[in-house]
């Protein structure tokens, strides 16, 4: 839940419609604390008393900050707002009033109702610091106005507009901004929305041009203007990407204008392009080091077959077994280009592959995989696969014994915030008496506990009985760099 749906749901009576609808305008009510060069602090009245729970803040990017402390969650009397008292009385927009002095710094206060279905919900504190103030440029002069309109908006319930969410890209009032007529002429552009313009290669005055003249296909763009519809796009254009975020300005249900917010993007789709195809170039080497591999497998299957000697072959066996858990790895890796690997993934196949290849009539053995693993980073997926080959290989080798009762084998997997847990356990016939890890263990389990405490950090216990064998791998997800050394 977040913090202003948890402090309206304790202070205010508000719905959970109106909520989202309050988060629908946090959600967008940066463009006004730019445009206006002010702080806004967002009021729900309490549902108790004459009081108001300051529900949510924005700080002004242009502009210098009035509150330097978090305001959020901070109760205040009515008789301490009277202006956000007579906006909720009034249902309007409150703008007259000499200044109030704080500190000795002098602030002027708007407070704008926040409509939703006919229903003033909240207030909207606007609230800018006069002391920095100056004559103002016609920019700032297009700034305030454009801020007044969406303020006069939120008054009657039309903005925030409902796709009003959050995007991949928010750009800033000061990326570029132009604002448009009801005919979508351009009636004020800034420096930074001519050069925006420019870098598509439209080199004329885009003021006083109509939108739709500038060679850029706008008519889509219009059309949702027209209708009341904001509009977000990209344009590329001679070699470069500007993103647009058009916002129509409607009073009294009619659209009389709109506003234009344009940042140019074209070093950041360039770097998008650049990842994409080192991303592509990564799992393009993950699929041919898990072909290269293959064929290495492929190459000791061929000479196994020409040996007579059954140890020899047995041992070819192995080492194709252990080529193909890594590249079944490399496989997964070169599907993503992240480097982490989905493990439970991973074990399933490995499972898989292993029962295959040494499970028969001789060696019935049924395997279960409970838990999850999740994902894992590569360098932390390539041997624990191993481990994971070995081990299970261990189980279908050593459960049976002289009997051939069917023998059921267990992996499980369990994942904590900086550890995963394996757990491979069989009801076969158990270790031998007196058997110890570090003295008596085979060169698959000698592989197995080099790889957990040299590789990766972990432990092993291996256990026993006349019931069966388990045997239990814990590895620290998050690994320690090692120190630099001189």
């Amino acid at each position: 839940m977040s913090v202003l749906a948890s402090l309206a749901r304790r202070y205010t009576a508000l719905s959970g419609r109106e909520i989202e609808h309050l988060h629908h305008l946090v959600a967008d009510w940066q463009l006004i604390a730019d445009l206006n060069f002010a702080d806004l602090l967002l009021f729900g009245s309490l549902r108790d008393r004459e009081a108001y729970v300051i529900l949510a803040q924005v700080r002004p990017y242009p502009a210098q900050t009035l509150y330097q402390e978090d305001m959020v969650g901070r109760v205040v009397d009515a008789t301490d707002r009277e202006r956000v008292r007579s906006a909720l009385d009034e249902q309007r927009i409150v703008r007259e009033g000499d200044p109030e002095w704080r500190e000795g710094t002098p602030i002027r206060e708007e407070a704008i109702p926040v409509r939703f279905e006919s229903k003033i919900i909240a207030v909207v504190s606007a609230e800018q610091n006069l002391a920095t103030a100056r004559t103002p440029s016609q920019l700032e002069l297009s700034y305030l106005q454009a801020a007044g309109d969406l303020e006069q908006m939120t008054a009657e319930g039309v903005f925030p507009f409902p796709s009003s969410d959050e995007r991949e890209i928010s750009p800033r009032v000061g990326d570029g901004f132009m604002r448009l007529d009801a005919n979508g002429v351009i009636v004020y552009a800034s420096p930074n929305a001519v050069s925006a313009y420019r870098r598509l290669g439209v080199s004329a005055n885009i003021v006083g041009e109509h939108l739709g003249k500038l060679d850029l296909d706008e008519e889509v763009t219009l059309d949702s203007l027209r209708r009341g519809r904001p509009v977000e796009d990209e344009i590329d254009a001679s070699g470069a990407w500007v993103y647009r975020r058009f916002l129509p300005i409607i009073h009294v249900g009619e659209v009389t204008g709109a506003i234009g917010i344009l940042r140019d993007i074209t070093e950041l789709r360039h770097r998008d392009r650049m990842l994409q195809v080192k991303d592509a170039t990564i799992r393009e080497i993950h699929h041919r080091v898990k072909n290269n591999l293959q064929t290495v497998a492929s190459l000791l299957r061929l000479q196994g077959r020409r040996l007579s000697s059954t140890e020899a072959k047995a041992a070819l066996e192995e080492s194709v077994r252990r080529i193909s858990s890594i590249a079944l790895v490399h496989e997964t890796l070169s599907r993503d280009s992240h480097e982490r690997v989905d493990f439970d993934h991973v074990a399933k196949r490995l499972v898989e592959m292993v029962q295959e290849g040494f499970a028969g009539p001789d060696r019935p053995i049924r395997f279960r995989i409970d838990g999850r693993s999740g994902d894992l980073p590569s360098e932390i997926a390539t041997p624990l696969a191993l481990v994971l080959a070995e081990l299970i290989q261990n189980t279908v080798e050593h459960a049976f014994g002289g009997e051939t009762r069917t023998v059921t084998a267990t992996v499980e997997m369990a994942r904590r915030a900086d550890e995963v847990r394996l757990k491979i356990s069989d009801d076969g016939v158990g270790l031998p008496a007196g058997f110890a890890l570090e003295r008596d263990a085979n060169l698959g389990l000698q592989i197995v506990r080099t790889l957990v405490e040299s590789e990766l950090s972990g432990t092993i216990a291996l256990t026993g009985d006349g019931r069966g064998t388990r045997a239990e791998v814990v590895i620290p997800v998050v690994r320690a760099k090692p120190e630099a050394t001189v």
